[in-house]
Parts: C-alpha cells; structure tokens; sequence
C-alpha cells in the first residue's frame, strides 16, 4: 500500500489525556535539552532549504533570513531570536509543545505571539514532516514576520478568528490562514514562487507546489479560499497564487464580519475542484493524491 500522509499518528499534544500545564498552553523552549543531533538536524535542513529556496521563494524571505541573523549550526533560542524579530515587526516567538487548539493559537497570533513547537524532526523526516516541528515553525515562519505585510496580516487572522470562534465561524478563518500562510504561493517578478512556512521548509514540497503536474495553481480570490477545503498532512490539490505580496495589506482589512453570511450560503469547495469561475494558471492531473485515493485502506 502507497504511504499517505492523510491521517498520521496521533501527536502527543492530541491524546485525549493531554493537560496542558497552562491554559495558554505556553511551555519554557528548555534550549539546553537540545542533542548535538537535533542541532546537526537543524544544520542539515538550514543548508539544503537555502539551496532549495534559492530563486524559487519570496524574495522578502530570504531578506528576513539574512536580517534575522539565523543560526546555521544550532536550533534558535527563541528568546535571543524574539528580541532581534521584535526590533523590525513587535512579534515575539512563544515555546509550545506542538500542536495546540486553533482557538488558543489565533489568540497569541492577535496579540503578536508566534506559537512554535520546540521538537525538531528526526534524520530521516528532512524532504517531508507531517507535524509542524521547530525547523517548520522558525525557518518557514519567523523570516517573513520581520516584514508588515505578512506580520499585520497574521495578526489580523488572529483577531478575526477570535471573534470567528464565538460565532461558530472559524473555519473560514483557518482556511485563509492555511492557504496563504502555510501553502500560499505570490507572483513576484514575473514569475511565481513560494510564500507559505509549510513549502518554505520542505524539499519536497517546494519541487510539488512550483513544478508537479498533479496540482491545480489558481489565482488567489477571498471566498473561494475561505471555502475551499485542504489537506492537513500532506501535499495539496489547490495551490492560491497571491498576484502581490502586498494584496495582504488588503486582505488584513477586511471585514469578514460581512462576509459571513454571503459564505454560509454558498457549498464548501471539494479538494481539487475547479470552478468555472477560477482564474487557473495551470491545471493538475490529480496523479499524486489518485495514487492512493482508490486503495481499500486509509490510515484514519
């Protein structure tokens, strides 16, 4: 059976048992625990990501990688690393143990707290890691968070999905947020490349997102990302190509308040659906996720 990344184990921070130790599930980074491995982990995947990146990222990414100061050698102490980033955009990173509820992580977001995960993935785990892990967390998010663009935009998905919670409406929410921070792709001179922290810090997915015949690449619109569903664990049907990095100036004013009922009325979007409606710059075959869809057996 083809391995999926649909459903994998259950992390730590999901057990039916797991108590956080606080109710802002905020935890001490504990930087002296590191192993040399986990720092020659992180050295690894610095090295190759660069190299990766190198033409095929947001260019205001790789500015923020060389302002920030990041150490190639050794996991960052998010305390030195939150006192560089807070000179240029008032974030701060904030230790957590790994996945945490999108109610509690959109509340530190709103008030410019960066929430990462401190576990770093093992040897094997470098081209693809299903979980959000300290290389995912710092290397693909922290770099653009020294910028107003994407810095004032995170903020504003946090306090919108604050208020989105208590009307049973964040869904919307989390799949903008999914779809440009996480997966989004921007044009940027001329031709597209790779915006979102999940691309950002994998092999595997910058190749997939930029060049694979399997997915759709649409030009990015509002409602159809705010009802388009996507893949948790794995690589996706649908990439949204921003047509500017600056169009989150925008998007970080709008009231979704408004927008509310005009998307409740409307059906959510399925994985790779296009609508006729979409302004498609290249059109998948679907060959990555057919490989697996057909077999008898998923892992749930």
């Amino acid at each position: 059976m083809v391995k999926t990344y649909l459903a994998p184990p259950p992390h730590p921070t999901q057990a039916d048992d797991y108590v956080p130790a606080r109710a802002d599930w905020l935890i001490d980074q504990n930087w002296s625990a590191y192993t040399k491995e986990d720092h020659h982990t992180w050295s690894i995947l610095y090295d190759r990501m660069t190299k990766v990146l190198d033409g095929k990222c947001s260019s205001l990414f790789m500015q923020g990688l060389e302002q920030l100061q990041f150490e190639r050698d050794q996991i960052p102490n998010f305390i030195e690393l939150s006192n560089r980033l807070k000179k240029f955009s008032d974030f701060e990173v904030v230790a957590v143990p790994g996945l945490i509820p999108d109610e509690v992580f959109f509340e530190h977001l709103a008030n410019r707290r960066f929430p990462s995960g401190c576990i770093i993935r093992k040897p094997n785990e470098l081209e693809f890691q299903e979980y959000p892990d300290v290389f995912h967390d710092i290397f693909g998010h922290v770099p653009l968070l020294m910028f107003p663009e994407m810095a004032d935009f995170m903020q504003a998905c946090g306090k919108a999905a604050v208020a989105a919670n208590q009307k049973g409406m964040l869904d919307f929410i989390a799949r903008l947020y999914w779809y440009i921070v996480e997966v989004g792709l921007v044009r940027e001179n001329g031709k597209t490349v790779c915006l979102g922290a999940a691309i950002n810090s994998s092999e595997k997915e910058v190749a997939f997102s930029l060049y694979d015949q399997s997915p759709n690449r649409i030009l990015f619109d509002l409602e159809r990302v705010m009802l388009s569903d996507f893949w948790i664990y794995d690589l996706q049907n649908t990439y949204f190509v921003l047509d500017s990095i600056l169009d989150l100036r925008e998007i970080a004013k709008i009231d979704f308040d408004s927008l509310f009922p005009k998307l409740l009325a409307q059906e959510k979007i399925k994985l790779g659906e296009v609508k006729a409606s979409d302004k498609v710059l290249s059109i998948g075959n679907g060959s990555y996720h057919l490989e697996y869809l057909d077999q008898e057996e998923l892992v749930n």
